[in-house]
């Protein structure tokens, strides 16, 4: 099924995804291919939990098993946190949002999204 109508919604729900980052790319945000629901991703940030050394991400909105990257090897300082979507997504049917740490352990990620339903 196609994405929701934005116009023409039945319920809008707030929902928060969480991660600890390795270096293998994860989902923190998934629509899944038959979930007839559109995800408006409204926040994206990653926290560098590590006090003395900086770690590398990388997010991607995944679509038919391709990777499209929105930041690729962004250095997070030590201590510190990033945004990395200044802006909204859109998450269709079948799409996540996957992130990729430089080193396992040193990453958290927080994500706030809201699950647009239709039906």
């Amino acid at each position: 099924m196609a994405a929701p109508n934005v116009v023409n919604v039945s319920s809008i729900l707030g929902k928060t995804s969480v991660l600890s980052a390795t270096t293998t790319p994860t989902d923190v945000v998934s629509n899944a291919s038959s979930s007839d629901k559109l995800l408006k991703v409204n926040l994206l940030v990653v926290s560098n939990i590590d006090g003395g050394a900086a770690a590398d991400v990388s997010a991607s909105l995944c679509r038919s098993s391709t990777e499209y990257y929105f930041a690729r090897t962004i250095s997070v300082p030590a201590d510190a946190s990033i945004d990395l979507l200044p802006g909204t997504l859109y998450l269709e049917e079948g799409d996540s949002i996957r992130i990729t740490a430089g080193a396992d352990g040193d990453l958290q990620v927080v994500a706030s999204y809201e699950e647009i339903d239709d039906a």
